[in-house]
């Protein structure tokens, strides 16, 4: 008996094809839709993260600067505390200075020299005084040059004879003298303040006023 099969089975063979194209193409779609739907929760975690790092830093920055402001307003006040202790420092200096520097007058006028006037102005010291001789101010020049502490740069600015009268009341020829110094700071072996090694030991037969 010979079976004959009257159905269209090209067209059922059509339709199954585009049956599992569709279902392969629905399959992709869907796999590509939890792909996307992967990645897109990803980066929006990523970026999520990334948002709390951003504000994280700069809350950070921002308490960095405030303490960098507190550290500039802690240096300026350290500077001028500094400053005020220099100050401080300087008058402490400056406080003990004309007892150095009646001292060092002293020690360097030979015998013979009477100084009559001393006056300071800032950094400069005039001196006026009688002497018996030119030598004896030639002497005390040289004294003030090279073996001064606190005195540089002596500078004679008149010299001349003159008739004085002395405690006998006697008229003698004595030289009068006038000569300008400047006051240096030398550096103390000890503390700030401390007299000079060898300083104060004052000269034989000399008078300061």
């Amino acid at each position: 008996m010979i079976l004959i099969n009257l159905l269209p089975h090209r067209e059922a063979r059509r339709a199954r094809r585009k049956q599992a194209f569709f279902a392969t193409l629905g399959a992709a779609a869907v796999a590509g839709a939890v792909a996307a739907g992967a990645w897109w929760t990803a980066v929006e975690q990523a970026r999520a993260a990334q948002d709390s790092r951003n504000d994280f830093l700069g809350a950070e920055i921002k308490r960095l600067e405030a303490q960098i402001k507190d550290i500039a307003s802690l240096r300026e006040e350290i500077d001028a505390l500094k400053a005020r202790q220099a100050a401080v420092e300087d008058l402490q200096n400056d406080r003990n200075i004309p007892v150095y520097l009646l001292d060092e007058l002293v020690r360097h006028a030979p015998e013979g020299v009477y100084l009559t006037a001393i006056r300071q102005t800032g950094s400069t010291v005039a001196v006026t005084g009688v002497a018996q001789t030119n030598e004896r101010v030639s002497e005390m020049l040289r004294n003030a040059s090279y073996n001064a502490t606190w005195l540089e740069r002596p500078e004679l600015v008149e010299i001349k004879a003159a008739n004085v009268t002395t405690t006998g009341r006697e008229a003698r020829r004595l030289y009068e003298f006038s000569m300008r110094l400047s006051i240096k700071r030398p550096q103390p072996a000890g503390e700030t303040g401390d007299a000079p090694a060898g300083a104060p030991a004052r000269a034989t037969g000399t008078r300061a006023s």
